[in-house]
């Protein structure tokens, strides 16, 4: 029998079985298994291990996509995490190459998968409060919000959670240096009832400009991070 003979439910669950990569060569063999690749019951769950991958034609993303992760282990993470007036000319061109991939994607993601339900975002040092924003309010099922290591994100995504997260039930904000105790307080007032956990964040050292740097709107920005 050959495997193009199965119905279209085997074909779903043998494509199942697959990494996103081998799911696209199979794609490619034959019209008929490039459309299963293309249909979005196969896509309820996308999980990448590196920046790259974003990049890459070999997933979909549709209405269907309930669970998202990206999950950044890399010596690179070390140099994303750098306050940028402390990076090297060298470590800013290392940034540059990838340090809009995140949030583009996840501005895709905001247009085209409205149902997602649990996002984990770890070692991504780019993402910034709007883009975290934006998320919250194009995804109103989503019911867990993980977040580790992510330098830029401050108390500014803690109130979008309160504006916008209806349904939130999960926020994590583990090793967010620019969250405050603060803040998490007065997140805590406002959902009683969300599950909040920040490992070591409130008692990091927030990022702050020498004083010879200092512009006339970091006054604003200080009070932002309490």
């Amino acid at each position: 029998m050959h495997i193009t003979q199965l119905n279209r439910e085997c074909l779903l669950h043998l494509f199942s079985f697959l990494d996103k990569d081998s799911r696209k060569n199979l794609a490619r063999t034959c019209p008929q298994l490039q459309d299963v690749f293309e249909d979005p019951a196969l896509w309820p769950l996308l999980h990448f291990r590196s920046l790259t991958e974003l990049k890459k034609d070999n997933f979909l993303l549709s209405p269907a996509l309930r669970s998202l992760s990206i999950c950044w282990h890399s010596s690179r993470v070390q140099v994303c995490s750098i306050e940028d007036w402390l990076k090297s000319a060298l470590q800013r061109s290392i940034c540059s190459r990838h340090e809009s991939l995140v949030s583009d994607f996840l501005l895709q993601v905001c247009d085209r998968c409205p149902n997602l339900a649990s996002v984990t975002l770890s070692g991504c040092g780019h993402v910034t409060d709007d883009c975290l924003a934006r998320l919250l309010r194009s995804c109103p099922r989503l019911r867990a919000l993980r977040l580790e290591n992510c330098a830029r994100v401050t108390n500014r995504t803690l109130t979008a959670v309160a504006a916008h997260g209806r349904a939130l039930q999960t926020l994590h904000v583990d090793f967010c240096r620019n969250v405050s105790a603060a803040g998490l307080r007065r997140l805590r007032a406002a959902c009683p009832r969300l599950t909040l956990r920040a490992e070591h964040s409130a008692a990091m050292i927030p990022d702050q400009l020498p004083r010879g740097l200092r512009s006339p709107g970091a006054a604003l920005r200080k009070q932002l991070l309490r």
